[in-house]
């Protein structure tokens, strides 16, 4: 039974949604530049060489070569610089949300519409009035605004001369979030410091990377914690009020066999990919296991007394996290049953059906997350992602047939009111996303996950009309009757 009060709602990104890439001051980021991809093509982001020349390397997977810059190159399409702009139809988009009864909205705030280049000593004010606007129109129709700082987008100028492999990018960092929660403190009340911020781990849970690459990772992960609890602190000092959340990516995962080693390599996985994050922001503090996995990589990091005070005294309000599906661990893997892609990416659990992306139908094992993180931290829990990505059709009277994504979303939601009775303090549950997006993984339209249609395609042809699907009116009927009507 979902409690009186609970955050029913939905969640973008800025930078898969906003679009308006070049509108009033706003600063480029690494998506401006990457270029569109599907399941079976990778995304690239291109740029010129030291001599001029145009290249391109994968999206998170290699990284720009010395003495390039991220460029534009003629004739190519990248879809994030025109999304679905939001930043043109938002007051559309919200009196949809609000149509729906939308209780809480989940959105980011472009850090390079604040400061272009990242190193600015004053933020661009068109940027902060664009931002106002949206939550005066949220305001308007009671929505409660939760905002994600940072959601993979940092100013492109940053990321190529500083990034976070340095100490340096706390302090630019720092003055963006410090900005937003000044300057937006009268409308957002609950902040998310870093989406997914465990997505650096999985340099260990796919262990397809070097030593190397893996000390590179996890120094930038501490950075990111030492940071977050620095926005912790000063969001506390502005308003005593103000909730902040840790945001991680759910590695739900299981044991592919019962051989003891499947046990062993399973429980590691689950260290790796969950509780080395988990602990440090919400308990202050790293797990035992780190000794471990520092010791067999040869990690060594820049860990400061500050350091450790500041994470021990500043940990998170609320725990959140992204949850669509779940992979099993086993020391016997055959490569023919690796299935998904990106943070999915996993071993086939014969027990579960998938998606056209290879991701796995498992309510279940969203209960179980929930069961497992509230056991361990016993902190409130909003679902911060959760959904579906499917092919919509819009057939020609303008309707979306997507009973898939209702079913979908039934048996999760049966399982979180199941995870409420059983005694998880779950107080909210945002879908992602509530209307078409560009997808981060594949740069699609195609890939569709909302309750609102978004006439566009992959090349970015279209009329970005709205469209209400079949799943939107469901939608409504469960917020409306707060979970009790899933039929």
């Amino acid at each position: 039974m979902f409690k009186k009060g609970f955050f029913w709602g939905g969640a973008i990104a800025a930078n898969q949604a906003e679009g308006a890439y070049d509108v009033n001051g706003k600063g480029m980021t690494m998506n401006d530049f990457s270029l569109a991809g599907s399941h079976n093509k990778p995304r690239y982001v291109t740029y010129l060489d030291k001599e001029g020349k145009p290249g391109r390397f994968l999206r998170r997977i290699e990284e720009l070569p010395d003495g390039a810059e991220y460029a534009v190159i003629p004739g190519e399409y990248y879809p994030n610089q025109k999304a679905i702009d939001f930043y043109h139809h938002y007051k559309e988009d919200i009196a949809l949300f609000a149509e729906m009864g939308f209780k809480m909205f989940r959105m980011s705030i472009s850090w390079s519409r604040l400061y272009p280049k990242g190193i600015e000593e004053e933020p661009n004010r068109e940027g902060i009035e664009f931002y106002k606007n949206v939550f005066n129109e949220l305001r308007k129709y009671n929505i409660e605004p939760l905002i994600t700082i940072y959601h993979a987008d940092a100013p492109a100028f940053l990321e190529n001369n500083i990034g976070w492999d340095s100490r340096e990018m706390i302090d630019h960092y720092l003055r963006f979030a410090r900005t937003c929660l000044l300057e937006f403190k009268d409308f957002v009340h609950y902040w998310i410091p870093f989406n997914q911020i465990n997505g650096l781990t999985r340099c260990l849970t796919l262990g397809e990377t070097d030593d190397e690459e893996i000390q590179k990772k996890l120094q930038q992960l501490h950075y990111q914690f030492v940071a977050s609890a620095a926005v912790t602190r000063i969001a506390h000092e502005i308003n005593n009020e103000n909730k902040i959340a840790c945001m991680l990516a759910a590695t739900c995962c299981y044991p592919g066999t019962c051989d003891p080693k499947d046990i062993m390599f399973n429980q590691n996985k689950w260290e790796e990919g969950v509780l080395y994050s988990g602990d440090v922001l919400c308990r202050g503090e790293y797990p035992f296991f780190t000794e471990r996995i520092w010791k067999e990589h040869g990690v060594r990091l820049d860990i400061s007394k500050d350091d450790i005070e500041l994470l021990k005294n500043n940990k998170a309000d609320i725990f959140t996290f992204s949850y669509y599906s779940s992979s099993i661990n086993t020391v016997h893997t055959n490569k023919d049953d690796i299935v998904g892609g990106d943070l999915m990416k996993g071993n086939r659990n014969p027990y579960l059906e998938y998606s056209d992306w290879g991701w796995s139908y498992d309510p279940l094992g969203l209960r179980y997350y929930l069961e497992t993180v509230y056991d361990r931290y016993h902190l409130p829990i909003i679902i911060a992602e959760n959904g579906l990505g499917a092919k919509d059709v819009l057939d020609q009277n303008g309707n979306i047939n997507d009973d898939y994504r209702i079913q979908y979303l039934r048996s999760h939601f049966v399982e979180m009111s199941t995870a409420i009775d059983n005694g998880i303090d779950l107080i909210g549950y945002m879908m992602w996303g509530p209307i078409d997006i560009i997808s981060s993984q594949t740069g699609e339209m195609s890939k569709r996950y909302g309750f609102i249609y978004v006439d566009m395609d992959d090349q970015g042809k279209g009329s970005l009309n709205r469209y209400r699907k079949k799943s939107f009116y469901w939608y409504q009927k469960v917020i409306a009757t707060n979970g009790k009507e899933l039929d």
